[in-house]
């Protein structure tokens, strides 16, 4: 392998900040314009650990005191280019500081680090690294333009998710799911409402609980089946395929009823995380007598489904000590299309 596809990368950290290189000199330069770490390609007979001594000490003039090997990012931009990576953080050196050739260093605030002009997938890898995620191997794939197309941890894809503009329509931008929660990007999502309705006209909603081991909201009662829209992908057939997923019911596009849009947005703290939730919704009705026992619940989403009445599950809303996740707009919604007069009367029309 040529020494030219293999690169190390480092992060030095001091009082809540990053030293951050801002790559403006070279003209035919992959990072032309971005802000990113300090490093660079290996030398002959070189380890990832010499290379970023060698790097740092070079661009910055500190020397290394302390620092931790923290993964392997596979980078692809799309336009024939491809690099091996050593990522690195540092939280010790010595020494004073020089000019960098290849642009200007700056200490900046970790948290302003979101805001600058800095790749979608090294976004990635920052959340990876302020989670402590052990050692990971990340693949990114650009198509040439600077947009994300793929990403990859640990052998296993990513979810990418449209970025949309406020009224709705995709920027234009994909995202890592990650990344999205941490910036509080609005993006698509469905939300299928699975209705049977009783002999005495009354409705029951079929709501599932979330699995323990979800990144939000674990253990809490939510809409029959719901979930992110992937990147490029269709409306109907994101419902589809999360039926399939997290229930194991397969219906036609026909039987599903769109109801409305509903945009929401939340912020709660989930595992020490802050995780913000904007997201605009489509909204279905499956009136169908689902049996239960028939379901097949994905394990890792889904803990247990239950049939509730629409009365009880608009008046359980006011019960703060119910573990749920559920927007009472969007509930009004349902029952506003199931004939329900208002919220109050809970009668139908």
């Amino acid at each position: 392998m040529s020494m030219k596809n293999m690169s190390t990368l480092c992060y030095i950290e001091k009082d809540g900040n990053y030293l951050m290189l801002h790559r403006t000199v070279k003209k035919n330069d992959v990072n032309k314009d971005k802000w990113i770490g300090v490093g660079g390609h290996f030398e002959e007979g070189e380890s990832p650990e010499e290379c970023v001594l060698r790097e740092v000490k070079e661009e910055t003039g500190y020397t290394l005191t302390s620092y931790e090997y923290r993964g392997l990012v596979t980078f692809l931009s799309g336009d024939g280019v491809t690099e091996y990576m050593s990522l690195f953080t540092a939280d010790g050196f010595e020494g004073e500081p020089i000019p960098c050739d290849e642009g200007e260093l700056e200490w900046v605030p970790t948290e302003k680090i979101w805001g600058l002009n800095i790749w979608e997938g090294d976004k990635i890898f920052f959340r990876l690294l302020s989670q402590r995620v052990p050692f990971f191997s990340l693949k990114l794939v650009y198509d040439g333009k600077g947009g994300l197309v793929h990403a990859g941890l640990n052998g296993h894809p990513m979810e990418l998710l449209d970025v949309l503009n406020e009224d709705g329509s995709r920027s234009g931008l994909v995202r890592e799911r990650g990344v999205v929660h941490c910036e509080g990007s609005l993006h698509p999502t469905v939300h299928i409402w699975i209705v049977k309705e009783q002999e005495d006209g009354r409705c029951e909603l079929l709501l599932q609980k979330r699995s323990a081991q979800k990144d939000s909201y674990p253990r809490c009662y939510d809409i029959s089946s719901a979930g992110h829209v992937e990147s490029k992908e269709e409306i109907m057939d994101s419902a589809l395929r999360e039926l399939k997923e997290e229930l194991g019911l397969v219906v036609g596009p026909e039987e599903l009823k769109p109801i409305g849009i509903h945009k929401s947005r939340k912020q709660n703290l989930f595992y020490g995380e802050v995780f913000k939730d904007y997201e605009w919704s489509y909204i279905f009705l499956l009136q169908k007598p689902v049996r239960i026992e028939e379901l097949k619940l994905q394990e890792s989403e889904v803990l247990e489904v239950i049939w509730m009445d629409y009365e009880t599950c608009l008046r359980k809303l006011q019960d703060l000590s119910w573990p749920n996740c559920i927007q009472e707009e969007e509930l009004q919604m349902v029952g506003k299309a199931l004939g329900y007069s208002n919220h109050l009367s809970f009668r139908k029309l």
